[in-house]
């Protein structure tokens, strides 16, 4: 590849400097054999064109930036068959400019990443989720645009100190934002429509993060969400982890703590503008997790604008409403127990099921926060080949396989049999997978990643040096 290189020099004390150097790569070259040419500090420029591969960022202080130029993009093309667009192990990662589409899988991951940014970037289906950061501490995900996702527009799983600013997440058959098992997350000046759900805080039983608290929702519009994406009782069942799911509703508060939601728009969702429940709401989860908390507490629905919505309730809500005898949702729906919730002025708003909510405040607010950001960045350690192995089977292999039961790719109890002592046989077998199962789809291979973390993944699925 004939990148070429820029020299910057950044000095710093006097007879020292550093020198960070620009990588820039055209549509007839490879991205990720800039990637591997890249030090840290360096910033990696991509320009407008159209780029069939996946991008794999495992280096920390790494600037992935697009360039555009009017109406061109530089585009990760996925051709449905690709599982990921942009993956990100490193610490201190920007991920910007770019237009990522047709992904089965992720179509830009953190993981494992902290201080990471994902600014200004275009994601299309139809992958499972389209921006999805996890186990990562004090990100930014803001000015991005997700729609068309089979599953989430943008997930934040099992992280903490994260702002999601200035997004749109619309179209998507899940859920337009969602916060699983994370703590000291904002969500700001969103536009969510036409998912099946607008927003989710989500507190999922039998993963390693206990708990979903301290979420800030505000200044939102969350509107119309289940409206055209979904309009079937048959369509209401969407699998995301949490059982069929009240599709039609604006935000929904599953189990989350402390939460604070504020100053939102809610306008034209068919089900519940808000709706809160427990882990006992339909059985959406049959095996309880002892070390959860399955109840909804110290919340608060401060000063927040309701137009229009509860009109057409349909699927799981409709269900819930009928057994009440209600024909409409209500602004607050609160299926399940809770403790200390409460919401501001109550009597303006139409609720069902909140008797035991109190009366916030008239003061209450939330203006104190500004962002859930660190004022500094955390400083970290790269991760080890046993932690990029088993966070990688997290990120890429889950989205089609479960260690015990099928999901699209068979169950890895299964899959890793013919395996057992050769890792290095199921490592490149995942770089270049073959059609063996007639009842299951052809595996996408994933050759994008570096030999050494396949072979960690293959000790990792084969409960070798697991970490």
């Amino acid at each position: 590849m004939n990148t070429i290189r820029f020299v910057a020099v950044l000095t710093g004390f006097i007879g020292l400097a550093t020198h960070a150097e620009v990588l820039t790569v055209t549509d007839s070259q490879s991205i990720q054999a800039a990637i591997k040419q890249a030090n840290a500090g360096d910033t990696i420029k991509v320009m407008p064109g159209v780029y069939k591969e996946s991008v794999y960022i495992d280096k920390d202080n790494i600037r992935f930036s697009g360039v555009i130029e009017g109406d061109r993009w530089p585009t990760l093309e996925g051709d449905n068959t690709r599982n990921d667009g942009i993956l990100v192990s490193g610490h201190n990662v920007v991920v910007e400019n770019f237009y990522v589409r047709h992904y089965l899988g992720n179509g830009i991951m953190t993981q494992g990443a902290n201080n990471f940014s994902v600014l200004h970037n275009r994601v299309e289906g139809p992958g499972y989720y389209g921006i999805f950061p996890q186990y990562g501490q004090n990100g930014l995900v803001a000015y991005n645009v997700v729609s068309g996702i089979t599953g989430t527009g943008m997930y934040v799983g099992m992280s903490q100190n994260i702002d999601i600013e200035h997004n749109e997440s619309f179209d998507n058959r899940g859920f337009g934002i969602e916060v699983e098992n994370s703590s000291k997350v904002l969500i700001e000046n969103n536009y969510t429509h036409g998912n099946a759900i607008g927003v989710v805080l989500n507190l999922i039983p039998g993963l390693p993060v206990k708990k979903e608290e301290n979420i800030l929702v505000r200044n939102n519009v969350i509107v119309e969400n289940g409206a055209s994406s979904v309009e079937s009782d048959e369509h209401s069942a969407i699998e995301s982890g949490t059982g069929q799911i009240p599709a039609g509703t604006g935000l929904l508060i599953n189990a989350a703590d402390s939460s604070t939601v504020e100053g939102n728009l809610f306008q034209g969702n068919p089900g519940a503008a808000i709706m809160v429940i427990d882990h006992n709401f339909g059985q959406m989860f049959p095996v309880p997790d002892p070390k959860i908390d399955p109840f909804p507490d110290d919340n608060r629905v401060l000063q927040n604008m309701f137009i229009g919505n509860g009109q057409h309730p349909f699927g799981r809500t409709k269900r819930v409403l009928d057994a009440l005898q209600q024909a409409q949702a209500p602004d607050l729906l609160v299926a399940g127990r809770g403790r200390r919730n409460c919401v501001t002025s109550k009597s303006a708003l139409t609720s069902l099921g909140a008797d035991d909510w109190s009366e916030c405040a008239a003061t209450a607010t939330s203006n104190e926060v500004v962002s859930m950001r660190l004022d500094k960045p955390i400083v970290t350690s790269p991760l080890s080949l046993q932690q990029k192995g088993r966070l990688t089977f997290l990120a890429v292999c889950t989205g089609c396989h479960s260690f015990t039961t099928r999901i699209s790719g068979p169950p890895m109890v299964a899959a890793r049999a013919p395996y057992q002592g050769n890792p290095q046989k199921l490592a490149d077998w995942i770089a270049s997978p073959t059609k063996r199962r007639p009842d299951y789809p052809a595996m996408p291979p994933q050759n994008y990643l570096p030999p050494d973390v396949r072979l960690e993944v293959a000790k990792y699925v084969l409960g070798i040096n697991e970490p």
